[in-house]
């Protein structure tokens, strides 16, 4: 850098604001390392990161031009972002642009062209990297705000390779207080980002020293009363139980209720093997595990958050239970006699826990006291978050922080929301924020006097983030309670032991940076000068198949479909029956899913909390492509891929590969178009058998879609062992198939895996628009229809009961005017029309219409 600004009060660079930030040595250190290479810069929270990355900004777009891309983790930090660096570079305001799902996406390729800096959530840049909306050809800097997140198919390690890859003078600054719990976890967060140089500063630095000051932590050890116990105690005993049969099937030697995560999966890799020999007991198995882990759920709520959590818990499972298509799983937990007592129990429990007691004490003392002014109360449940906020705010001014996502029973919080709340919170309008995990990273919570957990966290990263909350510019308490002999003894040594390796790491990091830099450097990431960078690339590391193993884009059976009909697997269409004469031992569709109670995120919603990015399907890019032409044999093949298959790495693949232009759209029909005439249903091969075996008919829907709409409608079936995967019969599978093809039209063709699927999909494509010369449409062929597919149409319109019953009832009665003055009796006469569907047929054909 041009100069280290030693002595002055304030920094004074170019493009920075005058007078406004002030000269830390370290700081401006770090900053000049990470001017010179790809470096991880380590800073405990809340000595200015954000100000480290700013720095190399200024000086890169300074000294080489081009514009500086910055991704961090959430919304709100987005934001915050945004503020600080309009406020402390000399730029334009409109200079500095905000890139979130709540931008369109035309406005965003608008929006990029003509920005310096560009501040974004990483799901919203990954959108428009696959889809092909902007280019980072230019970007002379960027920067990964809470880099500890880029392990596993995080968005980040896509972009980190696309930048290495298309950038013409990249540099990379990555930024973390925490980033891993051991060295192997930084070198992997390093070689996914393409980072060859570490610059670490502990507090025990004497530049960082005097901007430091000790955070005491306090553990607060909290009996349970004899009621909790006995609610916890009788839940134990159904799970002992259940244990016990699963011992029965050979897949455990356990007996103790508190059974550990891992061993529970050691129990469900011995099933998932039982399954794939077509062995029943693994369906057994794997609904027993199903109940276990909803138990521990339970226990978990009882013993560390409140019986109100719990009675919570409890009403969800009795209406998952009541619903249609309930889970046998969950049909036994709510008439379980033991689990009944501990309902009972609960509901007649007029206390919440005796942490709530406990936390009001603390409050009273730090803020009554003490004099203090501002407390934070960390919980890890959304329902005692609330439950707190209500028990609180008879004696202080109260108010929660939340993510965006609503979940059972309760609302999220929009962004102008969250910003408001902390606006407010910073203001001093109100004394205590409760919050969820939302609050933990990175953001600028102001300088508070206690931070309270109300529960351990179990990793050393995480409660980092949240003691940083505290103990910036003053002495910080921090407080964590912990309720005696339950899971939370066993976070606490957990995340006890983790901070002190971390910590140990963190200082053996810089002791030994020069050291860490030669194993990266000896990985190839070197490389990256030139283009070559593959670590964690979608076309050529070892990563792309374990990435994100089974997961897809095709799982919209719970309110993504695209499919009108949303329940025809009840009675709406012929049951497996209509494949094969033999009967199916059909699985009940638990297969040990873990319960998850945390807060639900949203690709592009940004909440905190969720590493994976997500699996939830996006629906912000809402633009259509129009058709795409070949004006010469240069021109790249096009290939349409719906936002959902965002969730499998195939769309992130092909965007990488030369002669292929990817576009993201939300595609009324099929997941991938190929031409004006061919679309692509994918489906795994677990996708598939869901179909057979969990009444979710919504395939053979969007596949009647697409025959509707495109000349050439294909369905890929990806994964191995179609015919043994699951405990169905084979002749039920190969009418499954045979119906695909014959009755509507398809190709079927098999793939092994993603990459295979990937190449499928380019020789299709490259066969329909370079050979063929066929124009892309994502509105396909336009087709008129022969007389029996008007008729159909027609007749699977009314009460949305598909095409394939549409056709059983023509068949049937003959005649669409038939059908439609056919009353209850005749209607249930017809196979695969049951007491539901015919009530719904006469329904919609009787009712009076009042708009």
């Amino acid at each position: 850098m041009a100069t280290t600004d030693a002595g002055g009060e304030h920094v004074e660079r170019p493009l920075v604001t005058p007078e406004f930030l002030e000269n830390r040595r370290y700081q401006t250190e770090l900053a000049e390392t990470a001017s010179g290479d790809h470096t991880l810069v380590c800073l405990p929270t809340g000595l200015g990161k954000t100000t480290v990355s700013l720095l190399v900004t200024a000086e890169r777009l300074n000294a080489v031009g081009g514009k500086s891309l910055m991704l961090a983790p959430t919304k709100p930090l987005v934001q915050q972002h945004a503020e600080f660096y309009r406020e402390a570079l000399e730029l334009d305001d409109e200079d500095v642009v905000v890139f979130t799902g709540e931008v369109r996406p035309d406005d965003r390729a608008a929006l990029w062209d003509d920005a310096r800096i560009v501040i974004a959530t990483p799901q919203v840049v990954e959108n428009d990297l696959v889809g092909n909306r902007i280019s980072l050809a230019d970007v002379t800097h960027c920067t990964f705000d809470e880099c500890h997140r880029a392990t596993g198919d995080y968005a980040y390690n896509y972009i980190a390779d696309r930048y290495h890859a298309d950038a013409e003078n990249p540099l990379v600054t990555g930024m973390s207080a925490s980033p891993g719990d051991d060295e192997e976890t930084i070198l992997e967060v390093c070689e996914n980002l393409g980072l060859s140089d570490v610059a670490v500063m502990t507090e025990n630095d004497a530049d960082v020293a005097e901007y430091t000051h000790d955070t005491s932590v306090d553990w607060k050890r909290i009996e349970l009363p004899e009621v909790v116990v006995e609610i916890r105690d009788a839940i134990n005993e159904v799970i002992k139980d259940r244990l016990s049969q699963l011992k029965e099937l050979g897949v455990t030697d356990k007996s103790s209720a508190d059974i550990s995560e891992r061993e529970i999966q050691q129990i469900q890799g011995q099933l998932r093997d039982l399954m794939n020999n077509d062995q029943s007991e693994g369906y057994q198995g794997m609904s027993l595990l199903a109940e276990i882990r909803k138990l521990r759920t339970a226990v978990t709520y009882v013993e560390t958050q409140s019986v109100e959590s719990l009675r919570r818990y409890f009403e969800r499972l009795k209406e998952a239970a009541r619903s249609s298509g309930a889970s046998k799983a969950d049909q036994r937990l709510v008439s379980e006699p033991k689990v009944r007592e501990a309902m009972r129990k609960a509901e007649s429990y007029n206390d919440l826990h005796p942490k709530f007691r406990q936390t009001r004490m603390l409050l009273a003392e730090t803020l009554g006291i003490e004099n203090g002014e501002r407390v934070i109360v960390f919980t890890e449940s959304r329902d005692t978050a609330e439950t707190l906020v209500d028990f609180l705010s008879d004696h202080f001014t109260t108010q929660k922080f939340v993510g965006q996502s609503d979940t059972d029973g309760s609302e999220g919080m929009t962004q102008t929301q969250q910003q408001e709340t902390l606006d407010r919170f910073r203001n001093g309008e109100f004394e205590v924020l409760v919050s969820t995990s939302v609050a933990e990273e990175g953001l600028d919570v102001p300088e508070v006097d206690l931070v309270l957990f109300y529960e351990p966290v179990p990793t050393a990263i995480r409660a980092i983030q949240r003691k940083g909350r505290t103990g910036r510019q003053a002495e910080g308490r921090v407080v964590v309670l912990l309720a005696e002999d339950t899971r939370d003894e066993a976070y606490f040594w957990k995340a006890r032991n983790d901070q002190k390796r971390m910590k140990r790491e963190l200082n053996e990091l810089k002791s030994v940076a020069g050291e860490l830099e030669a194993r990266l450097n000896q990985t190839g990431l070197d490389d990256y000068e030139d283009g070559e960078g593959t670590a964690s690339s979608g076309t050529g590391g070892d990563e792309t198949a374990t990435r994100s193993g089974d997961s897809t884009g095709n799982e919209r059976g719970s309110g993504a479909n695209k499919s009108a009909d949303a329940d025809s697997g009840s009675d709406g269409q012929a049951g497996l029956d209509a494949f094969a004469d033999d009967p199916l031992e059909a699985a009940d569709g638990d297969e040990g899913a873990a319960e998850v109670d945390s807060e639900a995120t949203t690709r592009d919603e940004g909440n905190a909390g969720t590493a994976g990015g997500g699996t939830a399907a996006t629906t912000d890019d809402e633009g259509t492509v129009a058709s795409a032409g070949r004006d010469s044999e240069d021109d790249p093949v096009e290939i349409v891929a719906d936002q959902r298959e965002l969730d499998s790495n195939i769309a992130r693949d092909l965007s990488t590969r030369d002669g292929i232009e990817t576009r993201l759209e939300t595609l009324a029909v099929g997941d991938y178009v190929l031409s004006d005439r061919v679309v692509v249903e994918r489906k795994t091969v677990a996708d598939f058998m869901d179909t057979l075996t969990g009444g979710d008919r919504s395939m053979f829907e969007q596949v009647g879609d697409a025959t509707r709409n495109y000349g050439r409608p294909v369905v890929i079936i990806e994964g191995e062992d179609l015919f043994g995967a699951r405990n169905v019969h084979h002749k039920a599978i190969q009418g499954a198939l045979a119906s695909l093809a014959v009755d509507f039209g398809a190709s079927v063709l098999r793939t092994s895996d993603e990459d295979e699927t990937a190449d499928l999909l380019e020789v299709i494509a490259g066969r329909e628009q370079e050979t063929a010369d066929r124009e892309v449409s994502v509105h396909g062929e336009k087709q008129s229809k022969t007389l029996p597919e008007q008729q159909e149409y027609v007749v699977a319109a009314i009460a949305e009961v598909g095409p394939v019953t549409a056709r059983t009832l023509l068949e049937s009665f003959g005649s669409v005017e038939a059908v439609m003055t056919a009353d209850k009796d005749d209607l249930l006469e017809v196979s695969g029309i049951g007491d539901v569907t015919a009530d719904r047929i006469r329904e919609v054909i009787a009712s009076d219409y009042e708009p």
